[in-house]
């Protein structure tokens, strides 16, 4: 049982200053999908395929639409909204190095350097020939987020207590997730999402990290990284006190001791080694199917249908409901946070994955006949408000924070950065093949999500053990445990020693 204060003010304000770069990931996540019509529009000036009269329009568009479907435009379009996973991608690999090179706080502070530089492209893209600067805004900007998806986890889950570090672990889902219902009401035509305003609206994408630069200083470095990366114990005592209050850190500093010993011994982990290792198999394996099956779910298909659901079955203003699901996206992963420290994350992941994929097959009949009942249409609706709220209790919070328990320090930064690249780039092929899946099976794409969802919630109930309360020495050893069972016996002299320096400490 951890002594002293749990939760303290430094502690809460560390947290809090992280979490802004997540906040920041959800507000341009959602940012550009209200004003895409405004937008385009400027493309087609931008790229001279526009016209204001309908009648001598430069592309497929029509005198009832007044807009030019021109290719080009269509091209960039897409290019805009994909080149955010993209940087995504390359800079989840930049994790590991951005955060042991100077500390997780100092990495928070040098990165910042991107967000205000995209902010700065979006906001005054009207300057120059707006596609070239928005599509480079969004570059940036998800070079910087590839970067925090990664660090904020990693720093949250470092300095929080084993007591609420799930609780801690799952506000980086809730700030980003606010992220993305504030760019949905701030992104209504009335507010910025408008001819005059849209270029304010995707500008506000690096407003957090003006004020995280500002609060970073006041943050604690983080403990363990202090103590097992850079060997200084004094100044790792005095990061524990400063984040829990006067207590006795013995045990905690016992702790990461032998956790550094066991990381002196063995080689510097990086990303190509852990792959190839058979050690850390496991673990790696467990992260990577926690993240496909955030990605994998359906959740972005959800997303995309909830306006069309909502119209079909009556609703005056869809763009109004769509914003109601993601005011329930913000309370129920704030259920998630009471809940994850109690409940578990194995039994929250299991619940919310078994829960979509029942919503999944109520939709599928639901579309399938709506046309014959009116009342499907409410069968559809309450499945689109269910299997958002199943997503954030467990699958859509959970596999950001769980990673960094399931590995030691030393294998820890290059796990994230694989976890993270994992998310992006399934989060990429989603948005790319998603409009050819629905096209080739239409409502019945729903069904597809299912079998997906049935197959990750039966392999978490096999294979993912619970880590609620544990420290990492001991959910390392669950792993190692589970290895012996199966295992009669190193295969060769490399993993004899590889086996005999995970189990000394």
């Amino acid at each position: 049982m951890e002594s002293g204060k749990q939760l303290t003010g430094t502690l809460a304000l560390a947290v809090f200053t992280a979490v802004l770069s997540s906040l920041q990931y959800g507000y341009s996540l959602g940012v550009i999908n209200a004003p895409q019509k405004v937008i385009e529009k400027h493309y087609g000036r931008s790229l001279g395929v526009w016209s204001e009269s309908p009648a001598v329009l430069s592309g497929n568009g029509t005198e009832e639409d007044g807009f030019p479907e021109h290719p080009a435009v269509v091209m960039y379009w897409s290019l805009s909204v994909a080149v955010f996973s993209v940087g995504g991608m390359l800079s989840s690999f930049l994790v590991g190095f951005v955060g042991d090179l100077r500390g997780r706080i100092k990495g928070l502070l040098m990165i910042n350097i991107l967000a205000v530089s995209a902010g700065l492209l979006m906001g005054l893209s009207k300057m120059w020939k707006t596609h070239i600067m928005i599509i480079s805004g969004r570059a940036v900007m998800g070079l910087y987020c590839g970067l925090t998806m990664g660090l904020v986890p990693m720093y949250v889950g470092e300095i929080a207590p084993k007591a609420y570090r799930g609780a801690l672990g799952t506000l980086h889902q809730v700030s980003a997730v606010t992220g993305i219902l504030i760019s949905q009401i701030i992104g209504l035509d009335f507010v910025f999402g408008n001819d005059d305003m849209w270029p304010l609206l995707l500008g506000l994408s690096g407003a957090p990290a003006i004020l995280q630069t500002f609060l970073l200083p006041l943050c604690p470095e983080s403990p363990r990284y202090l103590y097992i990366i850079q060997g200084k114990e004094e100044e790792a005592k005095k990061s524990l006190y400063r984040l829990k209050g006067a207590y006795d850190a013995t045990a905690d500093l016992e702790e990461m001791r032998r956790e550094k010993e066991e990381a002196d011994r063995e080689p510097k982990v990086s990303i190509l080694s852990l792959i190839r290792s058979s050690l850390y198999r496991q673990q790696l394996f467990v992260a990577l199917m926690m993240h496909l099956s955030q990605q994998l779910s359906g959740i972005n298909a959800i997303f995309y249908y909830s306006t069309a659901i909502f119209t079909r079955a009556g609703v005056a203003q869809p763009a109004f409901a769509t914003i109601g699901v993601g005011v329930l996206n913000v309370v129920f992963t704030l259920v998630s946070v009471a809940l994850v420290d109690k409940a578990g994350r194995r039994t929250l992941t299991l619940v919310g994955l078994g829960g979509m994929c029942c919503c999944a097959v109520a939709m599928t009949v639901g579309l399938k006949l709506q046309n014959e009942y009116s009342w499907m249409s409410y069968v559809c609706m309450s499945a689109v408000f269910l299997f958002v709220s199943f997503f954030e209790i467990g699958p859509g919070p959970i596999p950001f924070f769980i990673v960094a328990e399931l590995f030691s320090q030393g294998p820890r930064p290059a796990a994230i950065a694989l976890a993270g690249c994992c998310n992006w780039t399934s989060n990429f092929a989603i948005g790319m093949t998603f409009p050819y899946i629905l096209n080739w099976l239409d409502s019945y794409v729903f069904i597809l999500f299912a079998v997906l969802l049935l197959g990750f919630t039966v392999y978490i109930y096999l294979r993912v053990p619970e880590t609620k309360g544990k420290s990492f020495e001991e959910i390392a050893a669950l792993f190692h445990k589970g290895r012996k069972k199966s295992a009669q016996g190193p295969t060769n002299g490399t993993e004899l020693q590889q086996l005999k320096t995970s189990t000394d400490a």
